[in-house]
């Protein structure tokens, strides 16, 4: 109790100050857990894996522990397989569930109170693993998922069965929907299809984006607009929008611009009106950014065109909210048909993941591709022509090829596999030839690290005043999600452990261990993923105030 009280300490004054004093706003409160994910917790994992002697590593323990992970994820993925019930989402929550705990934040203080200082270097050992090889898998379940959603959307039916090779651009980091992405097709003489995936508005040069913030403001010269999607023209053509003088814009790309007045001073036609001057207008981009009725200042450099003194729109650094039309747009280079597609397009006041573009995906036809713009526009029939039958996905190598291509750019940008290897790498260094660190640097890191078990334990409360409900999944999913943390991982841990001949205290340890609250990793992966996130949020909040008890009465029963 005195090494766990400091910590539900902090846990529960930072919840009061929010729930009750009003002392943090959600605004403030995500500063603080950004500090805390950033810079607290890969500076405490560094500090505890550099100071763990990798060359005496307990074999035993982490063999048990790697085991008992292996057991539960053969037995979902048989389970996933055989039955109905089964799948790959329930799958990846369940062995998050069972397996995969709070060990650095609650496991070493605790562990360390009960069983003595050595428990410390088994903990660090299962947190090395933790952050290099379970949540590395975890990632990449993820992202099959996400991978898999997408082909689905996009290439619904036996198309997706001719994709030959996927292309991700650099600036796409994840397929988790986070970001709007839009796909790319061409095909070839043979039928393959070489798909590329790249972000809506990766087409925006930065020196254009970043220019925009530095033009003069005048007044605009648009009235009453509201800009759905801007492109710049191509093929342009008008039709008549059905009354109070409103016109819809179809600029060849399928991207549709409703507006009331009349666009002659951009230099679009009219039919039957003829064409008014050409205005040099500063836009410029290829997404859509909805603008405020004026009067109000804009951001529009006069000087901004392209060299054909084509008008080009430019993002306004107002604040506003990007729409784009889920319908495909469709692309003719060298004789060959390309099909690009939003994937996730933006809604107000809504995130849409992967799951909301399913429902939300245009019919499709016999052959994977969308209704043109200009079929929709004339009333023509868009259904499809024939069943889209069985789904199939690329091959095995492609789908791999995919997925480790951007897991590799996730965990890139994870500082905490940054402070994982350096720890690690820093260990197998000073334990190898006894070099000690730099004073200088050992309490840099110290005063930081000092400070993470405090902050992390700060920000989960931070966390659960702002939920909206302690237990958003509902008491059935609570439930199983509480016998399957606090019962059947300790079952699978003691199962393995006994497999494998610990015994004494380091199976007591590894029992324990088990039955630790959820971690926060596989919460933060299943928010981003839209994957039970509900279910993973109660597991974290509630099984914070659980956890003491049930591992105190572990402690207890396995002392008898």
């Amino acid at each position: 109790m005195c090494a766990m009280a400091p910590l539900y300490f902090a846990m529960f004054v930072a919840y009061g100050s929010v729930k009750w004093c009003k002392i943090f706003t959600p605004a403030q409160c995500s500063g603080i857990n950004r500090f805390v994910s950033v810079f607290a917790v890969p500076v405490l994992s560094f500090h505890f894996i550099s100071q763990n002697n990798p060359y005496k590593m307990d074999t035993m323990f982490i063999l048990a522990d790697t085991l008992s992970k292996i057991f539960v994820f053969v037995l979902l993925s048989l389970w996933a397989v055989f039955f109905k019930a089964g799948g790959l989402d329930w799958l990846i929550t369940l062995f998050s569930i069972a397996t995969l705990p709070n060990t650095l934040v609650m496991g070493i203080p605790l562990l360390q109170a009960m069983y003595g200082d050595y428990t410390q270097t088994l903990m660090v050992q299962l947190v090395v693993l933790q952050c290099i090889i379970w949540y590395t898998l975890l990632l990449f379940l993820f992202e099959l998922r996400a991978a898999r959603l997408l082909i689905r959307a996009e290439f619904p039916g036996q198309a997706a069965g001719s994709i030959a090779k996927i292309q991700v651009d650099d600036d796409v980091i994840s397929l988790d929907g986070m970001d709007p992405l839009r796909t790319e097709t061409e095909t070839d003489v043979n039928g393959r299809i070489r798909l590329r995936i790249r972000r809506s508005v990766s087409s925006v040069p930065d020196s254009v984006m970043s220019s925009s913030l530095c033009l003069t403001p005048r007044a605009s010269n648009l009235s009453n607009a509201e800009i759905f999607s801007v492109n710049t023209p191509n093929n342009r053509f008008f039709h008549g929008g059905g009354g109070s003088g409103t016109l819809q814009f179809y600029n060849g790309s399928n991207e549709i611009m409703f507006c009331n007045g009349d666009l002659g001073g951009f230099g679009f036609t009219r039919p039957g009106l003829g064409a008014s001057p050409r205005r040099l207008s500063g836009y410029a981009s290829s997404d859509a950014y909805s603008l405020q009725p004026t009067p109000r200042a804009s951001n529009f450099n006069e000087l901004d065109v392209n060299g054909n003194g084509t008008p080009v729109w430019m993002k306004s650094p107002a604040a506003g909210r990007i729409y784009r039309q889920s319908s495909p747009k469709m692309m003719w280079e060298s004789g060959q048909r390309h099909a690009a597609k939003d994937i996730n397009g933006s809604v107000p006041e809504k995130e849409i993941s992967f799951r909301d573009a399913l429902k939300a995906a245009p019919q499709a036809t016999a052959a994977g591709g969308g209704a043109s713009m200009e079929e929709g526009a004339a009333g023509k029939d868009t259904t499809p022509v024939a069943a889209i039958g069985k789904q199939e996905m690329p091959s095995a190598i492609v789908m791999m090829r995919l997925i480790l291509t951007v897991v590799g750019r996730k965990l890139s940008r994870n500082p905490n596999t940054y402070s994982s290897l350096l720890g690690l790498v820093w260990s197998l260094i000073s334990f190898k030839w006894n070099i000690p660190m730099p004073n200088i640097v050992d309490f840099s890191i110290k005063i930081i690290s000092d400070a993470g078990l405090g902050m992390a334990m700060f920000s989960l409360g931070l966390f659960m005043a702002l939920q909206p409900k302690m237990i958003p999944c509902g008491a059935k999913k609570a439930t199983m999600g509480m016998l399957i943390r606090f019962i059947s991982g300790p079952l699978f841990m003691a199962g393995a452990s006994l497999l494998v001949g610990l015994r004494g205290s380091r199976l007591h340890a590894a029992i324990v261990q088990a039955a630790l609250p959820q971690g926060i990793v596989p919460f933060v992966f299943a928010r981003e993923y839209n994957l039970h996130p509900d279910l993973l949020s109660t597991l974290v909040i509630f099984g914070m105030i659980v956890s003491l008890p049930v591992t105190i009465l572990y402690y207890v029963l396995l002392g008898l």
